[in-house]
């Protein structure tokens, strides 16, 4: 570590360590309200990973700040507890270690599928349609869309697809990073049918039982996807800067550098094939169209499978229940396991390789996924520890009191995007703010407030955790972005910030404009709409869709 990025640490873990000393009374974690010192592990964490640029440590000493405060502030008990407790139990959660598996056999899977040339393959077939930079990133914006049933798969499967065609069209790993990350959170979260819905969909049926208010819990969801101004605006603004090819912020000086010098090389294309090996699409395509088929199969039956109730599993009451149910981290990691079986098998068919060599290659691509697994443990340990010490709900309770109804939305909406940025998990901040947000909203309901403003408030913190997610850099699917496009993880989180707090801005603004107008949502989307055009036409810098040179000469 360098000096420079030494010293801000020292004086940080100082300055804890006065508390430390004072209040240090033995061990045994402590029932204590906290009040602002239950912000200090998150923003101890994101402030070192901006000041040191080591996430790994960053996240470390996060856990370790908040073991040692729910251990009577002794830092000796609290270093224990850090492996002991909380990186341990984050690593024998069920669904943890399921997720964790999973990265590593689906790296496995693109490993094998790139000792085949399937990646390849795919980069050589697509380049013939995409012809530059803008053609490319378009391509990963509507394949992302369409992996809409779960944010994990969505990553995993755009990265080890896309990147290799990224690099031929000098798109910087920030600007796919970016796109990946838009297109897979804001879609699933909002998708009539995905492993988020079900989850969406419960939180929302215990806050609406809780009130004696009868209603399809579903239907309340489907009514809320139209406000879901962060989403939509989200991926509105990705697509705008693809199509004009404009850009601001540190995302323009990425993109300016890898139009005129790349220094971003695919891993994919450095693959060593076997000699003579004939390029097929069906030796990517057919691996991961089985992940896929596998992965809705089996998230449909496992969740019919734990569905206590009669249900008709082929309606669409009966699918939204059944993937609602569903184990989603489990049936991702039988998808992987099947796509790598059949990965193996199509090469030792076509003698590409042998059983061993399968497995060598299986290895290799599983190695690859290692970091992510560290960082997200790491940071479900982080997220564990928050909950612990009460850092949602300080966040939640603070203003929870003092919400004006006009802008209950608008504030609403960030106080969940701040506890998903600090807590790195936007599923906790719904799961936190959503029953005390409606509530509140309801109560105003027989003061004359307007009954759709539940709606509108159940939008916002939905949609508000999903924002506070995509800008934090302890978020899962902040760290799988950066991980499967190859940008590293804080060049990621830079480049990214300037869109995502655009898209939040102006979600603000139109969540205060229904609060005192009562607008209708299709006013309020097209004035979003038209701000965001401004901004990437007016702020936005054109960046040149093909490799400029050092010479300025355009290259094919």
């Amino acid at each position: 570590m360098e000096r420079k990025s030494f010293l801000p640490l020292l004086s940080i873990l100082l300055l804890f360590m006065i508390p430390t000393l004072a209040f240090a009374e033995g061990a045994g974690e402590q029932a204590v309200d906290f009040g602002w010192l239950s912000i200090l592990p998150p923003i101890i964490a994101i402030a070192l990973a901006f000041i040191t640029k080591q996430v790994l440590l960053s996240l470390f000493v996060g856990i370790f700040v908040g073991a040692t405060m729910l251990n009577g502030w002794n830092p000796f008990y609290g270093f224990l507890r850090t492996f002991d407790e909380f990186l341990v139990g984050s690593m024998t959660d069920r669904g943890n270690v399921a997720v964790l598996i999973f990265l590593i056999v689906i790296g496995g899977m693109v490993g094998v599928i790139n000792k085949m040339g399937g990646t390849v393959a795919i980069a050589e077939a697509l380049s013939k349609k995409v012809k530059d930079a803008r053609s490319a990133q378009l391509a990963t914006w509507f394949l992302g869309i369409i992996l809409f049933f779960d944010d994990y798969a969505n990553l995993l499967i755009v990265g080890s697809t896309m990147s290799p065609l990224s690099d031929r069209m000098y798109v910087s790993k920030e600007k796919l990073s970016y796109i990946m990350d838009t297109s897979s959170a804001s879609v699933v979260g909002m998708a009539l049918i995905s492993t988020w819905v079900g989850y969406e969909v419960g939180i929302i049926k215990n806050v609406f039982e809780g009130l004696g208010i009868e209603v399809s819990h579903y239907s309340m969801f489907i009514r809320s996807i139209p406000y879901s101004f962060y989403n939509i605006f989200n991926l509105f603004l990705a697509l705008l800067i693809i199509l004009l090819s404009r850009d601001y912020g540190p995302m323009y000086e990425a993109e300016m550098r890898e139009r005129s010098n790349p220094i971003s090389t695919s891993d994919i294309d450095k693959t060593e094939l076997a000699d003579g090996i004939k390029l097929k699409v069906s030796n990517a395509l057919i691996p991961i169209l089985t992940l896929v088929v596998v992965a809705f199969a089996g998230l449909w039956y496992n969740g019919y499978m734990n569905t206590e109730v009669s249900i008709d599993p082929f309606s669409l009451v009966g699918l939204r229940t059944c993937f609602g149910n569903a184990e989603s981290s489990i049936v991702l990691l039988w998808a992987s396991a099947v796509s790598s079986m059949v990965a193996m098998i199509m090469g030792i068919y076509q003698k590409i390789f042998t059983i061993g060599e399968a497995f060598d290659a299986w290895v290799e691509g599983g190695k690859s996924m290692t970091m992510a697994c560290i960082i997200l443990a790491l940071a479900w340990s982080l997220g564990t520890v928050t909950e612990r010490i009460g850092t949602a709900k300080f966040l939640v309770g603070i203003a929870s009191d003092k919400l004006p109804f006009a802008i209950l939305p608008m504030l609403v909406f960030f106080i969940s995007a701040a506890t998903s940025f600090a807590t790195g998990t936007a599923w906790g901040a719904m799961a936190i703010v959503l029953p005390l947000a409606i509530p509140l909203a309801y109560s105003f309901v027989p003061k004359g407030g307007n009954p759709e403003m539940i709606v509108v408030t159940l939008s916002s913190v939905l949609s508000g955790s999903i924002c506070g997610g995509h800008c934090s850099p302890i978020s899962d699917t902040t760290i799988l972005s950066s991980m499967m496009s190859g940008c590293g993880h804080l060049n990621h989180v830079n480049t990214q910030m300037p869109y995502v707090l655009t898209s939040a801005i102006v979600s603000s603004i139109c969540y205060t404009i229904i609060g005192f107008t009562g607008m209708n949502v299709l006013w309020a989307l097209l004035i979003g709409f038209a701000i965001i055009f401004g901004v990437v036409k007016f702020i936005g810098k054109p960046v040149p869709k093909e490799y400029i040179g050092k010479e300025g000469k355009q290259t094919p």
